[in-house]
């Protein structure tokens, strides 16, 4: 009898994530807060579809953004929180480049521009914060705020490798990916920092009915990118873009929330679609912010990074890292 060897092909090998800094006993981050709201309606710099990176371009607006990270890192250091910086890149990838442009290399140079300004500008801080992280920023493909369903893990994958490639050569610390909505998105984004040996913490946004805009619980979007990312999953989740109003409900109790890191609400408990039509800046009610942040700190000790998104800067972090701080004496 004639035996015969049965050739199958070996499985692709994953890359596994890379990780960031373990979360240390005493130290809290706290983040900017809505970069572009802060930016468009309390300096009156325009932003073509949201893109901050083109900023870099204007003398003028980088001198306020100079001024609004000084009174920022001025809060953070008030405070002692180590400091987490996120780069002006949510719109620098390839299709929103294109739209805006930018040849890949044209993106590729600006994306340079924005880390390099906060090196620069953290720069005299040195020696007053307990740390200072340098994130890269990453936003989805489409549209943050609509469901897009229509993109597969592998474009994901392939789409957000370009951008992440040139923050492996900026040297970032850390990427930050904002505003995500739907499964297989993450998952492909997660792959695609993986390949490139960057740590991630991606958020989702969640709407009123505390959901992701796809139709996922925010338990079933992380649950299901850490199966489907496997060891390529994501260092930590967080959440942005949504007022504690709509995702303290989705924190559910149960082992998937020690993998939330980070926490970057709006100032206002309005309608996403509706902020974005005011034309100007509506910042809430800075100090109930600060309450309910610090409740959250207390009940979720693993958080770490706090911040905030549109609608907020510096009074809203102060008042934040000081909630913050009163809750972590509490249970410590």
């Amino acid at each position: 009898m004639t035996s015969h060897t049965l050739h199958t092909e070996a499985p692709a090998i994953q890359p596994s994530a890379a990780a960031f800094r373990p979360r240390r006993p005493g130290l809290q981050y706290l983040t900017e807060g809505g970069t572009e709201t802060e930016i468009m309606f309390r300096h009156g710099h325009e932003l073509r579809d949201f893109a901050m990176f083109e900023l870099m371009n204007k003398p003028a607006a980088v001198k306020d953004l100079r001024g609004m990270y000084r009174r920022l890192l001025d809060t953070i250091a008030r405070h002692g929180f180590g400091a987490m910086l996120a780069g002006f890149d949510y719109r620098a990838s390839p299709d929103w480049g294109a739209k805006l442009g930018y040849s890949r290399e044209g993106l590729a140079e600006m994306q340079h521009r924005c880390i390099d300004f906060l090196h620069e500008v953290s720069a005299p801080y040195r020696d007053d914060l307990p740390d200072i992280v340098i994130c890269g920023c990453v936003g989805p493909r489409g549209d943050a705020y609509a469901a897009n369903r229509e993109i597969t893990a592998e474009e994901a994958e392939e789409y957000h490798s370009v951008q992440l490639e040139t923050l492996r050569d900026c040297g970032v610390d850390l990427v930050w990916a904002a505003t995500f909505n739907n499964i297989p998105e993450a998952v492909g984004l997660s792959r695609a920092a993986a390949r490139a040996g960057l740590p991630l913490n991606l958020h989702f946004t969640l709407t009123g009915e505390h959901r992701l805009s796809s139709g996922s619980t925010l338990r079933e979007a992380i649950e299901a990118t850490d199966a489907r990312a496997g060891p390529a999953r994501p260092d930590s989740y967080g959440i942005n873009c949504s007022h504690p109003a709509e995702f303290e409900p989705a924190l559910e109790i149960g082992d998937w929330t020690r993998r939330i890191r980070a926490l970057r609400p709006n100032a206002a408990k309005m309608d996403k679609i509706a902020l974005c039509k005011l034309n100007h800046i509506e910042e809430g009610d800075p100090d109930e912010l600060g309450r309910m942040m610090g409740d959250l700190a207390q009940r979720h000790p693993q958080i770490d990074i706090f911040g905030g998104c549109c609608g907020t800067w510096d009074r809203h972090i102060d008042t934040i890292a000081s909630e913050v701080k009163a809750a972590r004496v509490l249970v410590s």
